[in-house]
């Protein structure tokens, strides 16, 4: 997955979530489904933006970014920010 994909799908998770939130003040979902999918959706945000920093330092350090993979969401979700 190329950098500008990465940045299609981190904005697209986004939205998912602003729509998501506004579902459920609008009462189109229940607070146990919002917050489940916005674990899923955190999650998948972490993924995206580890393996876009992933590529960026590979491309940084003269290395092919193609290199780069995601890694799993228990990894990711353990990093300090």
């Amino acid at each position: 997955m190329r950098d500008d994909e990465i940045l299609t799908r981190i904005s697209a998770l986004v939205t998912e979530e602003h729509d998501l939130r506004n579902r459920l003040y609008a009462g189109e979902v229940t607070s146990d489904e919002e917050h489940a999918r916005i674990k899923e959706l955190e999650t998948a945000l972490d993924q995206c933006w580890d393996l876009l920093r992933q590529r960026r330092a590979r491309r940084n350090a003269g290395e092919d970014p193609d290199g780069a993979a995601a890694r799993p969401a228990g990894e990711v979700e353990n990093y300090r920010q």
